[in-house]
């Protein structure tokens, strides 16, 4: 495999939505319940005000994650010098460094931002994306119990940290 990884334009919109869109739909990995247009893709994890920076990973121009960092945002506050991430991969592409390649580059550019620490708020039945974060080098620091999915289901968060100084 010949992995690239580069900054994110309005122009990887449309494949980043429909890569996300097939994750919410199976359901059990992410927060996010609703479906992605192109444009609220772009606002949201592109060229929105809030957003730090978004990489995508692609091989021979297929795109196979995606991996954002943002400030703060109406639904998540971020103290001074920390940046929230999140990070995607195509179904069945969980596998085969597509995350750590991802991880290197939104590293650099945190860096770049000034950022000293990294959040990852994990879903704690989400045991691929838990595990991920933990190879990464995140560490616990908090929980959030129950909290509400749309349907009303409660799920607990697991809150971990990056810390960029090290």
């Amino acid at each position: 495999m010949t992995l690239t990884t580069r900054r994110a334009t309005s122009e990887d919109a449309e494949a980043m939505a429909s890569l996300i869109n097939e994750i919410i739909a199976i359901g059990g990995t992410t927060a996010i319940e609703t479906p992605f247009t192109r444009t609220s893709m772009d606002h949201e994890f592109v060229s929105g005000p809030h957003v730090i920076s978004s990489i995508v990973a692609e091989e021979n121009g297929e795109l196979l994650g995606f991996q954002i960092l943002l400030g703060s945002t109406e639904e998540e506050s971020m103290p001074d010098g920390w940046g929230g991430i999140g990070t995607y991969a195509r179904v069945g592409q969980t596998r085969g460094g597509v995350g750590s390649a991802l991880f290197e580059a939104t590293k650099q550019a945190a860096r770049a931002a000034g950022l000293h620490t990294i959040d990852a708020t994990i879903r704690a039945d989400n045991s691929g994306g838990l595990a991920f974060y933990k190879r990464m080098g995140f560490a616990d620091y908090d929980r959030r119990i129950g909290v509400p999915l749309k349907g009303g289901t409660r799920v607990d968060r697991v809150r971990k940290r990056f810390d960029l100084t090290r």
